[in-house]
C-alpha cells in the first residue's frame, strides 16, 4: 500500500512510541497526586511541556495540553471571544476565513448562536489566499478575536500569517491560527507568526489521535471551556493524559529537527508529481496556490469524473488518498473550500486530494501518477 493522506492522519512514530511506553505501564501515575509516581508523572508533563514552548518559541506557561486540534480550536476562538466580551461588552465580532476547517467555523457559529457574536467571513481568492486587504475590510472595533488557519488542509494554500496577525494587532484584536496542517512542516515561532493563539494536532505529526497543544500568550485573555479541577493553569481542567503529551512532544521535537531539509525534499517531489499529473492527464485542474503551498499535498479536480469512484481506483491499485477532508467524510455536498475557491460545485465533486508524510520517496509518487492516469482513464471510459 502507498500511503498519500498523511493530512487525514499519520502513523505513531517509533521514537514516539517508545516515549511514551513507561507512561502507559509502569509510570503511570497522576501528575496531580502527591507521591511518588505522581511527582514521576508531573516532571515528565513538565518536561513534555518544555520541549514543545522551545518549539513554538514560548514559555512553557503558554503551553496547554488539550485532547486535539479540533479542542485546541474550541478553547481559542470561544475561549477568546468569550473572555474579551466579558472584559469589554462592546466586543462581540468573531473573524474568519472562508476556507477554515470546521472547528473554527463551528466555533464561530456557536458564539453567533448562543452569546449574540457577529461573525465575519474573509473571502479568499481562487488560490485559497487572504489578501491582507480582503482581511482589513472586515476588522471592526468591535472584533473580538480573528483566526486565520496557517496552512489549508483540502488545497494546501499557506496563509501570511504574520501579516494578518499585524493587521489584528493594529486594531487591538486578538489573532489566532490553526496551525494544524502547518506543524511539522512550516516555522511555528509564535513570536515570529506574531499570534496570540496558536493549535496543534499530535496524531498529524506521528503521535497518537486524541493529543493537541493550544498555545496561548501570557497576556491574553481566556475563559475555559471545561471547568473542574483546575489543571493547565486553569484554562483546561481534567487529569492530563501524560503519555499523550509525552508523545506530542517528542514528534512536535522530531519533525522540527531538519525541518528545512524534508521541506525542500518533499516540496520537489510534490513538483514533480503535480507535473506529471496535469501533463498526464487531460483536463486535470490544480487547485490551491502554485507557489505558496504545503510542500505535502498536491490537490485536483479532474473535470468529467467522479472523485470517489477515482479514489476506488486509485485504492484498488493498493494507492490511498482522499477526496479531501476527513472531517467530511461521509458527505455528498461539494466541498465548502473549494467552492470559496470559486470552484462549480459539480467540478469539486471530482476532488482528489495526495497528501504526504516526511517518508514519501520518488518512486512512490511516480507510481502513485501512473496509477492515476490509468485510474482516470478507467473513470473516463465508464461514463462514472
Amino acid at each position: 500500500m502507498i500511503f498519500l493522506d498523511a493530512a487525514a492522519t499519520t502513523p505513531v512514530r517509533r521514537e514516539v512510541l517508545d516515549a511514551m511506553w513507561p507512561y502507559l505501564t509502569g509510570e503511570f501515575g497522576n501528575p496531580s497526586s502527591h507521591h511518588t509516581l505522581g511527582e514521576a508523572a508531573a516532571t515528565a508533563l513538565a518536561d513534555a511541556r518544555r520541549s514543545v514552548a522551545a518549539v513554538l518559541g514560548c514559555r512553557p506557561g503558554e503551553v496547554t495540553f488539550t485532547a486535539g486540534g479540533t479542542e485546541a480550536d474550541n478553547l481559542a476562538v470561544k475561549g477568546i471571544a468569550l473572555a474579551r466580551q466579558a472584559a469589554d461588552p462592546r466586543l462581540n465580532r468573531v473573524v474568519i476565513t472562508a476556507v477554515e476547517h470546521p472547528a473554527v467555523e463551528e466555533s464561530a457559529r456557536y458564539l453567533e448562536r448562543f452569546h449574540g457574536f457577529a461573525v465575519d467571513v474573509v473571502p479568499v481568492d481562487g488560490t485559497g489566499r487572504v489578501t491582507p486587504e480582503a482581511f482589513r475590510k472586515v476588522l471592526t472595533p468591535e472584533t473580538a478575536v480573528a483566526s486565520v488557519m496557517y496552512a489549508n488542509n483540502e488545497v494546501g494554500t499557506v496563509q501570511p500569517i504574520a501579516e494578518l496577525a499585524a493587521l489584528a494587532h493594529e486594531r487591538g484584536i486578538a489573532f489566532h491560527t490553526d496551525a494544524v496542517q502547518a506543524a511539522g512542516w512550516l516555522p511555528l515561532d509564535t513570536k515570529a507568526l506574531d499570534v496570540d493563539a496558536m493549535s496543534i494536532s499530535g496524531h498529524k505529526l506521528g503521535a497518537p489521535k486524541g493529543c493537541g497543544v493550544l498555545f496561548v500568550r501570557g497576556r491574553t485573555k481566556l475563559e475555559p471551556l471545561i471547568h473542574g479541577g483546575g489543571q493547565e493553569r486553569g484554562r483546561r481542567s481534567g487529569t492530563e493524559n501524560v503519555a499523550g503529551a509525552v508523545g506530542l512532544a517528542t514528534a512536535l521535537a522530531l519533525a522540527q529537527a531538519g525541518q528545512a531539509e524534508q521541506r525542500r525534499r518533499v516540496a520537489g517531489l510534490r513538483d514533480t508529481f503535480i507535473h506529471a499529473v496535469l501533463t498526464g492527464v487531460p483536463g486535470a485542474v490544480l487547485t490551491g496556490h502554485p507557489v505558496e503551498r504545503l510542500p505535502s499535498v498536491a490537490s485536483f479536480c479532474f473535470p468529467g469524473t467522479s472523485g470517489e469512484s477515482v479514489l476506488l481506483e486509485l485504492e484498488r491499485q493498493g494507492i490511498v488518498c482522499s477526496s479531501g477532508s476527513a472531517c467530511a467524510a461521509g458527505s455528498d455536498a461539494p466541498s465548502p473550500v473549494l467552492k470559496a475557491l470559486g470552484i462549480a460545485a459539480e467540478v469539486a465533486q471530482t476532488a482528489v486530494r495526495f497528501s504526504f508524510d516526511a517518508a514519501v520517496t520518488e518512486a512512490d509518487l511516480a507510481t502513485a501518477a501512473a496509477g492515476l492516469q490509468d485510474a482516470i482513464g478507467r473513470v473516463r471510459a465508464l461514463g462514472a
